[in-house]
């Protein structure tokens, strides 16, 4: 019996290895060939369309300037994209990690499908580690005429057994994802930013919302954006999603039956007269709300083959680690998924030691934070954060500890992805600072030189950092971490990771011991 045991075993790590194997010699083979038809953004035609006749006046008063909005409210950021949806009449791109199979994932597929019945072209391309269990929905959408759906470094196997033995044998290659979020209207409107398309994202859920942050564009930029999501449509890691899968036409018929009955039905109502209350949106539609103009911002990504590239200097990262390298006075950096690494920690260190700079940081708390594993690599590197100077805040949870898994995510406090320098540098966008974000998937946000912006970026930070919304984090004299709950009357110190059971804070410190920090 023994030996039987033995030999089943023999022979189940001889096949792992030997599929695994097979994925390192035959990575590239094993992804399907992209072979899509190449595309490109429609150009702008003056007052072609509601859009361009709205923007042509207020960008000839601004010429030569990018208008920019900060959006950190859920409500403006899903009315900003609803709205632009609605407004255009020539093209949509629509760029997302991730895209939910819930409410307002169905409440944008459904203005992008009426956007496409009005004649608009669609193109819609996602990431396809999240998309297993929603071709039919997908599929249905690419079956109108006008829209075309792609995905990015996408399994042959699209569910089941198969779609998980694939992942397996390309464990190293699946590794790469696409993380850019980006929503353009006919060229003239552009959001990039932290968030994906969801409930969460959107304040729609019921239990659990992000805070998260995007930046609304109207004018040149706008076409750099176009021009990124046109170089990720062509490129070798898309796939056409209906090269990958079909589905029978009746199935997809009530798929997309169900889709618009949702969108027309009582939840949704509900929420789009939250949307409609919006003070934001009713300044717009008052035609009150102002952007911030100005000549010195930039759209920016990762080249979508990034994991090929042989110069890093060509990555995102190093635009971002430049502008906060040169920091003189202050930096302060918002990312929810915080792992810097000894070289991130050595170049904070620097910034407090040499530039007396200070240098503030935001980040979850373990009890907010939906990714264990994140937070345990996270932990390694605070106490020496917090004895080199920086400052750290953490927030407070939206979720409880129940509701966190180990890699996956149910929702957490915070998702905003920034950092403004000097009250004058500032960044928007998907990149955490993390080994993922740097080495492995692409990254897009806005980088600015722009003091107004900066200052409105300022005070999105302040307000993350306050006593409401998080704890302060710091070593006591013993040099022992300590968190301070400074909404508390009087205040109250902690001395383990607030609102936590024993359970995550365990795990958390077994992933903080394991190998695994190049893949957070």
């Amino acid at each position: 019996m023994k030996q039987r045991i033995k030999r089943i075993l023999a022979w189940g790590l001889f096949s792992l290895a030997m599929l695994v194997g097979s994925g390192m010699l035959l990575a590239d083979h094993l992804m399907p060939p992209a072979t899509g038809l190449p595309g490109f953004a429609l150009p702008v035609q003056p007052g072609q369309t509601e859009l361009d006749r709205e923007l042509e006046p207020l960008l000839a008063r601004h010429p030569g300037k990018t208008g920019a909005i900060l959006l950190p409210d859920g409500l403006d950021a899903f009315a900003a994209r609803a709205l632009s949806a609605r407004k255009a009449g020539r093209s949509l791109d629509l760029q997302y990690y991730i895209w939910h199979d819930d409410l307002t994932g169905h409440l944008l597929m459904h203005e992008a499908w009426k956007a496409a019945e009005r004649g608009v072209r669609v193109r819609m391309l996602l990431d396809d580690i999240n998309t297993s269990g929603k071709d039919a929905a997908l599929l249905a959408l690419d079956a109108h005429p006008n829209i075309e759906i792609r995905v990015y470094n996408p399994f042959r196997n699209r569910e089941g057994l198969g779609r998980l033995v694939e992942m397996v044998q390309r464990m190293f290659s699946i590794t790469y994802r696409m993380h850019n979020k980006a929503w353009i209207a006919d060229n003239r409107v552009a959001i990039v930013g932290g968030r994906n398309v969801g409930t969460e994202y959107f304040d729609a859920h019921g239990e659990t919302n992000f805070r998260d942050l995007d930046v609304l564009l109207f004018g040149p930029e706008v076409e750099q954006a176009s021009a990124i999501f046109d170089t990720f449509w062509n490129s070798d890691a898309v796939v056409p999603i209906d090269r990958l899968n079909s589905k029978p036409r009746q199935k997809l018929d009530t798929v997309l039956t169900a889709i618009k009955e949702e969108a027309r039905g009582r939840l949704a109502r509900r929420y789009l007269d939250r949307v409609d209350l919006s003070p934001n949106l009713r300044a717009y539609l008052a035609q009150e709300l102002e952007p911030h103009w100005t000549d010195r911002i930039r759209v920016l990504s990762d080249p979508p083959l990034k994991w090929k590239e042989t110069q890093p200097g060509t990555y995102l990262v190093a635009e971002l680690f430049e502008v906060v390298r040169e920091t003189r006075r202050k930096a302060l950096l918002i990312s929810p998924y915080f792992v810097p690494g000894d070289e991130g920690v050595a170049a904070l260190a620097a910034l407090v030691r040499e530039r007396e700079a200070h240098v503030g940081v935001i980040t979850n708390s373990l009890a907010a934070n939906d990714v264990v594993a994140v937070h345990g690599g996270y932990a390694n590197y605070r106490k020496r954060l917090l004895r080199t100077g920086v400052k750290l805040y953490e927030m407070r949870p939206q979720v409880t500890q129940s509701e966190a898994s180990l890699f996956g995510s149910s929702g957490a406090s915070l998702h905003t992805k920034a950092f403004v320098v000097d009250d004058r540098y500032g960044f928007v966008g998907s990149f955490n600072i993390d080994p993922r974000s740097i080495d492995l998937n692409t990254e897009m946000g806005v980088l600015f030189d722009d003091v107004p912006l900066a200052l409105a970026l300022r005070e999105e930070y302040l307000r993350l950092s306050d006593k409401d919304n998080s704890y302060w984090v710091y070593l006591d004299g013993d040099g022992e971490l300590r968190w301070l709950d400074r909404a508390s009357e009087p205040p109250v110190v902690l001395d383990h990771e607030p609102e936590s059971g024993l359970w995550p804070r365990m795990l958390a410190r077994l992933v903080g011991w394991l190998p695994v920090e190049s893949q957070l």
